[in-house]
C-alpha cells in the first residue's frame, strides 16, 4: 500500500539493523578518517584571508 501524501497514521517500517552508528561503533579506519577530514577542514579555514 502506498500512504497519501499528509497521512499522518502512516506506518514507517525501519529495518532492525538500520541505526545511527555511536563513536563506540566506528572503527578505527572510520576514526582516522574523520580526524583525517577534521584536520584538512582547519587547514583550509585557518589559511583563509
Amino acid at each position: 500500500m502506498i500512504p497519501e501524501l499528509g497521512d499522518a497514521n502512516r506506518e514507517i517500517t525501519v529495518t532492525e539493523t538500520f541505526h545511527l552508528k555511536t563513536d563506540d561503533e566506528l572503527s578505527d579506519k572510520e576514526l582516522k578518517q574523520i580526524e583525517a577530514d577534521d584536520q584538512a577542514i582547519q587547514t583550509i579555514l585557518l589559511g583563509l584571508p
